[in-house]
């Protein structure tokens, strides 16, 4: 590029700044990745005006309890403030509810908001995150549920506070089992669709699915994989009685959750001049275009650590992107071409009486290598090896193998480095 700083793609400038000062800068979003950008610009010393806009009438909850503790009556709607709410004033952020956006013009930074207000900023930090994917010709019923905010949430757990009977999960990914796994632990009857040939085949290599898929059935978990659904069943009131699966098999049920991944919500960056495709595209430091950076689900970057683009949908990176996206926003500011973000993906998910939890970016095509106890035993360890590097670590019940696994790789990739011995 002829400004000597870094571009996505190889063709667009994200280079350009401005004077190095910023007096205001609004973030779109109000969830995990916002607020720890704010605190960031924060502690980097930058002072001026600072808006936070959430489009909800309050604001997130933390979302990894929602499908597990939650459910279950364990930890209750107190627990599931975000870390950062209680600072919001001390960090002195322009918080503003009820304002969704609509639309968004990168030339000259004019958020839009739904009510046909505008509102300018010098600097712009996405964190819109993502909402789950639904079942466009299914009718709104009773009974049916997605799961990500509060509000679902605590619909779904009072739909399971009943008289115990059977539940439909459709999808097997994280969310699904989860639900299944909490599901079953209140006294339902649990049927789990997957159109798959493994759970979590998405993200995980099919050794490891075939072991979540023999942790469910030996649960009680009625898993169907390679299976599809065609239709909900309603009574003549509307009420949920069942679905039809592909097939055209009937199952009855009071419970339907659909659980079959979410998407990055970048709709109201079409025409912006934000380039977005799975997610807001962005270069290696978390820059869309001049002044707009974005974090947390809805960015999608390149990670050199890995050599490829990735776009993850897990806490931990919304913690870390919020505070990145921060201070490279500064430092465009001041013509800083910035640093690359260096993640190693990190999730954990816990289903009945398995912690589960990976370091790293494994593909199906890695050798899987078992590098501590046993898949029958319960308590085990893979290593994904992909040549001389270890592309990633999962550790089921062995969490020190996990979070030792994750600092090394936050080092190097290399096996001998990350699997020692």
């Amino acid at each position: 590029c002829v400004c000597g700083s870094r571009c996505v793609g190889g063709s667009r400038c994200v280079g350009g700044h401005r004077d190095g000062s910023l007096e205001k800068i609004v973030v779109v979003g109000a969830a995990v990745a916002a607020l720890n950008a704010a605190k960031a610009l924060r502690e980097a010393g930058w002072q001026e005006h600072l808006v936070l806009l959430e489009a909800g009438h309050e604001l997130p909850v933390d979302r990894p309890p929602l499908s597990k503790g939650f459910l279950l009556g364990t930890t209750e709607v107190e627990r599931l403030q975000l870390p950062l709410a209680s600072e919001i004033d001390a960090l002195d952020i322009d918080l503003r509810l009820n304002a969704r956006v609509e639309g968004f013009a990168a030339d000259d930074f004019r958020v839009k908001l739904e009510n046909d207000d505008e509102l300018s900023a010098e600097g712009v930090i996405v964190a819109t995150g993502s909402s789950p994917r639904r079942i466009a010709s299914w009718p709104k019923a009773a009974g049916i549920f997605v799961l990500r905010d509060l509000a679902e949430a605590q619909e779904l757990r009072t739909a399971l506070a009943a008289t115990p009977s059977r539940v439909v999960v459709v999808g097997a990914g994280f969310i699904g089992a989860e639900v299944a796994s909490s599901a079953r632990a209140l006294g339902w009857e649990v049927t789990m669709i997957e159109v798959a040939s493994t759970p979590l085949q998405r993200v995980l290599p099919s050794q490891v699915g075939a072991f979540v898929a023999d942790l469910h059935r030996s649960n009680g978990v009625d898993l169907r994989l390679n299976s599809g659904v065609d239709v909900p069943l309603l009574d003549g009131d509307g009420t949920l009685r069942g679905v039809r699966l592909a097939d055209g098999t009937e199952l009855e049920c009071e419970v339907l959750v659909l659980g079959i991944g979410a998407s990055p919500n970048v709709e109201w960056l079409r025409g912006s001049g934000v380039p977005i495709s799975n997610g807001i595209c962005c270069d290696e430091t978390l820059m869309a275009a001049p002044g707009v950076v974005a974090a947390g689900d809805v960015a999608e970057w390149f990670n050199p650590h890995f050599g490829e683009r990735m776009r993850i949908e897990q806490w931990d990176n919304a913690v870390e992107s919020g505070g990145v996206a921060a201070r490279r926003l500064l430092s465009w500011a001041e013509g800083d071409p910035g640093e690359p973000y260096v993640a190693v993906p990190w999730f954990w998910s816990d289903q009945f009486d398995a912690k589960i939890q990976m370091a790293g970016r494994p593909a199906p095509e890695d050798e899987a290598v078992l590098i501590d106890g046993s898949v029958e035993s319960g308590k085990f360890a893979y290593g994904f090896k992909r040549g001389e590097r270890c592309m990633g670590v999962l550790a089921v019940n062995r969490p020190r193998r996990a979070i030792l696994a994750r600092m090394a790789m936050a080092t190097s990739l290399q096996w001998d480095a990350v699997v020692p011995g």
